[in-house]
């Protein structure tokens, strides 16, 4: 599986995603702004509530540009056995219940499913819990994390 052509489907995603944000930032500021939004009196939000989504919309915005800008610099590496799993790694775990999943370990703000060949392939970053879990592991360790009362545990079986 060719990781470059992920990171591409990622920026792909994360594009689409901005023009979405971007564009609910332009509604909701022209509903903000608009004459017919005025206030009248104290309970008449309507303007002031499409200020504040407009604002959060912005936000939304930045924070898929920032995640583009490190997904553009990000450059996975091969798999190197003496270090381990690390940022860039493609990683197969599977569960107690012989359930497998692949994963792709990336920058911040790429969490996402992505579709290759026939396969799904799960996006996350080394900051999610999984992702830190994963940090220095080989193929065979195990990997457990604690989800809200239940731990989780899987075994590593193949990295590229």
């Amino acid at each position: 599986m060719d990781k470059f052509l992920l990171q591409q489907q990622v920026l792909e995603r994360l594009a689409a995603d901005l023009l979405q944000a971007e564009q609910a930032v332009r509604v909701a500021h022209e509903t903000a702004t608009h004459e017919e939004n005025i206030a009248e009196n104290k309970y008449d939000t309507l303007g002031l509530e499409a200020a504040y989504l407009a604002t959060g919309q912005a936000r939304r915005a930045a924070a898929i540009r920032q995640a583009m800008a490190n997904w553009r610099q990000f450059r996975p590496s091969p798999y190197d056995a003496g270090k381990g799993i690390q940022l860039g790694a493609l990683v197969c775990l599977v569960d107690a219940d012989d359930k497998q999943q692949l994963l792709f370990l990336g920058p911040v703000g790429g969490s996402m499913k992505l579709v290759s060949g026939d396969q799904l392939v799960q996006v996350i970053s080394n900051e999610s819990p999984l992702g830190r879990a994963m940090l220095g592991k080989c193929e065979g360790d195990e990997v457990s994390i604690q989800v809200a009362p239940i731990r989780q545990q899987f075994e590593v079986l193949r990295v590229h």
